[in-house]
């Protein structure tokens, strides 16, 4: 089972995962869930007004735009990582903080690695599930790892010529 990480008032902890992640093809258990895109659009408006926790798995090439109007109704949405060189889900997650104002959880899955924990954290995702095992404690680490940033994303640090005055 993978480790779920969760960043929540500036500190990464370890974090017990209560959604289940649905395959297309299975059948929805009790609980919290997350979908793919498809089957929520399909599905998720008897899933979401049954008080039940919904979240949608999003892959790279599935438009952030598409969940929109939904964002209200979702506990999380889950960003696909297919290999660690594919950029674009920072810019999935940083439009879900930005554009959307999503304040709920936004998940790193997939091909989640440590050395990327710093990029995760400033374009707006809150937990993580990595595939190298990296603990909390050197998810911390990682995150923190540079003092000065050179710009802006969803965490409001501010800039480098800023802090210089």
């Amino acid at each position: 089972m993978p480790t779920l990480i969760k960043l929540q008032n500036g500190q990464f902890s370890a974090a017990e995962d209560v959604f289940t992640d649905v395959a297309d093809e299975d059948a929805i258990p009790e609980g919290p869930v997350i979908l793919s895109l498809a089957r929520f659009q399909a599905e998720g408006d008897a899933l979401v007004t049954g008080n039940r926790a919904v979240g949608v798995r999003l892959q790279t090439d599935e438009a952030v735009e598409d969940l929109a109007y939904d964002l209200p109704r979702l506990a999380l949405v889950a960003v696909v990582f297919p290999k660690f060189r594919d950029g674009r889900t920072f810019t999935t997650a940083t439009l879900l903080r930005e554009r959307f104002g999503y304040a709920c959880e936004v998940r790193a899955v997939g091909d989640v690695l440590l050395q990327q924990a710093n990029f995760m954290v400033r374009t707006g995702f809150d937990s993580f599930a990595p595939a190298d095992g990296a603990t909390p404690e050197q998810w911390a680490k990682a995150a923190g790892l540079f003092r000065h940033v050179y710009q802006r994303a969803a965490d409001h640090r501010p800039p480098a010529f800023e802090e210089r005055g």
